[in-house]
């Protein structure tokens, strides 16, 4: 019903999208109440308010947390729930093009942020408009933009204590056909004194990691107590600089990927971890208890169950994202993706196995959101699959995935696209792009989304 006019917005899709990919809305935490994520992140949200105002639509900035874009008539709120901050991207990580200046090649825009979540944002962004010019609805439609999605979400609980909750819709944040499962997601530190026999280190650094993210660099810096700097071999992966007689900094070099999918990274940090475990002493057994134990491993560790953690929803997955050095304690951050079975509760009290063995171990849990369970017979997951595999010709079932996105925000949501079965996932990697044909037909399938769920 609505192709034909997605297909004459084509060119005001891709400069919005391209507009806004070239304001790096990082989330940074303030105190300025009037940007509590930080400068760029407010301009990205009030472009995008502006921009919903020349097409007649409400707009509301909620204290520049959040804001909204909404039309139509009625009691019932149908949402469509998104954000603008993106996880951050330097241009010496390997991009071919600077990260925030979007380049149109091959028919893709690459840019950060093109396919998590700017470009689905503006593509849901657009079916709004084409319906609100054809036809009248019953219901009202919203899209709820959020500012700290990449982080800690306050973002979206500040939207929840103070405006309108929607009774149904989706998050336009992950992938097609639609996603009716995701697991539960948490994040545990340990943090243990630690050092090394004959050095002092005097710096860990991971270039300030989000757990969210495979750790692709990892270093750290030591001081020899006795002026001798043991001789060390390069490898592929570790790189030794001499930075005087007694010092030196150890750099490892993995390759990032999203903390959902772990094993299409390759953690630097544990490549730093092994190559100090095969080169050095240390005046504790922390480190190689960690590692021995499975904390390390990406599926399922050894110490949490003598069998893997998994059921429809997927293999438990852990991701050792930070590790710090701070008042002579080593911190480690690791950040699990749960089957959506296996209560939170129960994982992290198996992380008291190293309690046990360290008397000045602590452990912390945090980021913790519960599992989101739709099911695949329910209204919304039918409804919203069958919209796909008639726009795309396709027979797709809906799917689980390890990712954590604004769909577990709300009841009776879910998250629908953006991307397509058996595409690549571009979220949070070097050269992020979407295709331009597809953020069209995304925009295509989401305006007969929100025309049915508006029904």
């Amino acid at each position: 019903m609505f192709d034909e006019l997605i297909e004459k917005e084509k060119q005001n899709i891709i400069g919005a999208l391209c507009d806004l990919i070239e304001i790096p809305s990082i989330s940074t935490e303030t105190n300025l109440p009037q940007e509590p994520f930080g400068k760029n992140c407010a301009d990205a949200l009030n472009y995008l308010l502006e921009l919903g105002e020349t097409f007649g639509f409400r707009t509301k900035n909620i204290d520049n947390y959040c804001g909204y874009i909404e039309f139509g008539e009625g009691e019932e709120l149908v949402g469509i729930v998104g954000h603008l901050d993106v996880v951050p991207a330097l241009e010496e990580d390997g991009w071919t093009t600077p990260p925030f200046s979007p380049n149109i090649r091959d028919g893709k825009i690459f840019g950060r942020g093109s396919i998590d979540d700017k470009g689905p944002v503006v593509a849901a962004l657009y079916a709004m408009k084409v319906i609100k010019d054809t036809i009248k609805v019953s219901k009202r439609i919203r899209l709820i933009l959020g500012l700290n999605e990449e982080k800690d979400w306050k973002c979206i609980n500040y939207y929840k204590k103070n405006e309108e909750w929607p009774s149904i819709g989706f998050s336009p944040d992950a992938n097609f056909p639609a996603i009716y499962a995701e697991k539960g997601i948490m994040s545990i530190e340990l943090k243990n004194d630690f050092s090394i026999k004959n050095y002092d280190i005097l710096d860990i650094s991971c270039n300030n990691n989000a757990l969210n993210v495979v750790p692709k660099y990892c270093s750290i810096t030591l001081e020899s107590h006795n002026n001798v700097v043991k001789s060390l071999k390069e490898t592929d992966n570790i790189k030794i600089t001499s930075l005087n007689q007694n010092k030196i900094k150890i750099e490892s070099f993995g390759i990032s990927s999203h903390a959902a999918h772990p094993e299409l990274g390759k953690n630097a940090i544990k490549l730093l971890v092994e190559f100090l475990l095969n080169n050095f002493e240390f005046n504790s057994t922390y480190l190689s208890e960690l590692y021995n134990s499975g904390l390390f491993e990406i599926y399922s560790p050894q110490f949490l169950s003598n069998k893997k953690i998994e059921d429809e929803s997927g293999i438990l997955t852990s991701n050792v994202a930070v590790l710090e050095y701070v008042n002579e304690k080593l911190i480690i951050k690791t950040n699990l993706r749960v089957p959506v079975n296996t209560s939170l509760d129960s994982i992290k009290e198996k992380y008291n196995f190293f309690k046990k063995k360290f008397d000045t171990l602590e452990i912390n849990s945090f980021g913790i959101q519960e599992p989101l369970y739709v099911s695949k017979d329910s209204y919304l997951v039918k409804t919203l699959v069958e919209i796909y595999n008639k726009k795309t010709n396709s027979n797709k079932e809906a799917i689980a995935i390890g990712g954590g996105t604004y769909a577990r925000a709300f009841k009776n949501f879910i998250s629908y696209g953006m991307t397509m079965p058996g595409d690549l996932d571009m979220c949070h990697q070097v050269d992020e792009f979407v295709e331009i044909d597809k953020l069209i037909l995304s925009s295509k399938i989401y305006a007969e989304a929100i025309y049915e769920l508006s029904k």
